[in-house]
């Protein structure tokens, strides 16, 4: 059984006439009168009778050719299926992205992919690294945005920029008079950090080993407080509970800035974080993932150092500036 032959028996049972079945499929009478004896043959039953200038349905042919259709017009949505993904730019792209990174570079990303990739809109998970690692690895997301170090077998890792991380303090922090600000100088104050789990919690702990130490040293729960969320952690701190280290694009100017809150550069060596986007090797859209990494180079992110692909550690992409003061 092919699906020529069930093509030729629905076009008989369509114009109910061999000939005219024949000049539709654009092939001899004799062909298609084969094709579909061959058919008949292989199922065992008549899907026609014969009859002298009109062919009809047999009750057989009846549900017979009404499966056909159904498997004909399947067939059709699979080609349709195949063509779009010639198109690797056209049908949803499943990015993931850890809590650090997701709310500060996607409402840049997502307007710049729009114009790049319009038929491509992105279904987005926020999760922990672990757990982006893993829906990677089973096929269930395409792409994830995590911060370096990172390794896994079959996974592609490309860098996309270095992002310095920031002291954010209350206005009136005698903390922020000091210019430039040591990174071990935040172990003197109450430090607010994200709760276990987050890669960026154990990025500002090792950045800052005294902010740790002084912890465990004083026994006091007080001393070293947790968020859920860096907004949350803003907040906080915006209200007077402590300071907080914070990667640059999540220090932004809001209704803050100023008035209750104050951010500023840490002395060199300055801390920071490498962000990469991580596929699997074998992701049939390469254009894809390209679209997508050229969008972020195109967002007008203003505190990071973008990465071009081939770009040796201490180069710097034109469009990355200072953090803020």
């Amino acid at each position: 059984m092919t699906l020529n032959e069930l093509r030729y028996a629905v076009a008989v049972a369509r114009e109910r006439h061999f000939g005219r079945a024949a000049d539709a499929c654009h092939i001899s009478q004799p062909s298609l009168s084969v094709a579909v004896r061959k058919l008949e043959d292989e199922l065992g039953v008549t899907l026609f009778e014969r009859g002298h200038g009109e062919v009809t349905l047999t009750p057989a042919g009846e549900s017979l050719i009404r499966q056909a259709r159904r498997v004909l017009d399947e067939v059709g949505v699979l080609r349709e299926m195949a063509t779009q993904q010639q198109d690797q730019l056209s049908g949803p792209l499943r990015l993931g992205a850890i809590y650090t990174i997701a709310p500060y570079l996607l409402p840049e990303l997502i307007p710049v992919l729009h114009e790049t990739a319009p038929n491509m809109p992105l279904v987005i998970e926020e999760n922990f690294t672990a757990r982006l690692r893993d829906r990677l690895k089973e096929g269930e997301l395409d792409a994830i945005l995590v911060s370096l170090p990172f390794e896994e077998h079959g996974v592609v890792t490309l860098p996309l920029y270095d992002e310095p991380f920031v002291a954010v303090l209350p206005a009136a922090h005698p903390l922020q008079r000091e210019k430039p600000l040591g990174v071990d100088r935040m172990a003197d104050a109450t430090l607010l950090l994200l709760g276990a789990g987050h890669c960026f919690r154990d990025q500002v702990l090792e950045a800052c080993p005294r902010c740790l130490q002084s912890a465990e040293e004083t026994g006091s729960a007080a001393r070293n407080l947790q968020g859920t969320s860096l907004e949350t952690i803003r907040h906080m701190v915006a209200s007077g509970m402590g300071v907080t280290i914070l990667p640059c694009t999540a220090a932004g100017a809001d209704r803050y800035q100023q008035r209750l809150l104050a951010v500023r550069r840490f002395a060199k060596p300055v801390p920071s974080r490498r962000v990469a986007l991580a596929w699997r090797a074998s992701f049939p859209r390469p254009q894809a993932i390209e679209a997508l990494r050229q969008a972020v180079l195109d967002t007008s992110l203003s505190c990071v150092s973008f990465i071009q692909p081939g770009q040796r550690d201490g180069q710097v992409s034109e469009k990355g500036t200072a953090a803020p003061e």
